[in-house]
């Protein structure tokens, strides 16, 4: 580097300490445009990690724990054995997601003790009157997928499988095709970042808006709808045979 001239516009990737990289910045010659951060690992402690992990997962896979008791002793694991220290646990915890979920959980609970959830599925039961059979299914399943986003997916399926089921015997049609769409739009929550654990999981890390999920959720649950509600009807009869 001694030998090379540098002229205004040249970028260069710098590897140096902090006192180093404080020298350049302060130098009006260089602009620093961003730090890269390296993780110091504990590389000492990877196979104990790798232990705890697979604890958790063993013992919930053979039913000794659930898997929430046996990811907060790994995660309390973690910490004890040193693994982790208790304030890299702290700023690893996405609390926007927490507080997200502190606001949302309530809602749904209050859809189930408000009967807003019976009123909806009791609506309907009601469109029966207007609409062919086959809509019928489809609106069965739009309503559940929309409850899922909101609700959890057992939430869901409690609330709607039995209308479904009554729904059925009232029209003369099948009810396990009934139920289908129900179990399988309670699968769909792809419209918010609350509807399932999966989805949560990437909002905080990915940055990620509410409106984006139902951007992309929203065409997705749309085909779902029309795909699955065709299928349905396709290999289990609307009507007994």
């Amino acid at each position: 580097m001694d030998r090379v001239p540098l002229r205004v516009g040249d970028t260069l990737l710098v590897q140096a300490t902090t006192e180093s990289i404080e020298r350049l910045d302060a130098n009006r010659d260089f602009i620093v445009a961003q730090t890269i951060s390296r993780r110091d690992f504990r590389e000492e402690r990877i196979p104990v990690a790798l232990g705890i992990i697979a604890a958790v997962v063993g013992l919930a896979a053979i039913d000794v724990l659930p898997i929430v008791v046996s990811a907060l002793a790994g995660a309390l694991a973690m910490v004890v054995t040193g693994c982790l220290k208790p304030t890299e646990v702290y700023d690893a915890v996405q609390w926007d997601v927490v507080f997200l979920l502190a606001g949302v959980i309530p809602l749904g609970l209050a859809m189930e003790t408000t009967g807003a959830a019976d009123l909806l599925a009791g609506l309907i039961v009601a469109s029966a009157d207007v609409l062919p059979l086959l809509a019928v299914l489809g609106v069965f399943y739009v309503v559940t997928a929309l409850l899922t986003n909101v609700i959890s997916n057992n939430a869901s399926v409690v609330l709607m499988v039995p209308v479904a089921v009554e729904a059925a015997a009232n029209l003369g049609a099948n009810a396990f095709s009934f139920v289908l769409a129900v179990t399988f739009a309670a699968s769909t929550a792809f419209m918010t970042p609350v509807g399932y654990q999966t989805n949560l999981f990437v909002y905080g890390p990915g940055g990620y808006r509410f409106s984006d999920y139902i951007r992309v959720g929203g065409p997705l649950q749309a085909l779902f709808a029309v795909v699955t509600t065709l299928g349905i009807a396709l290999f289990w009869p609307l009507t007994p045979a």
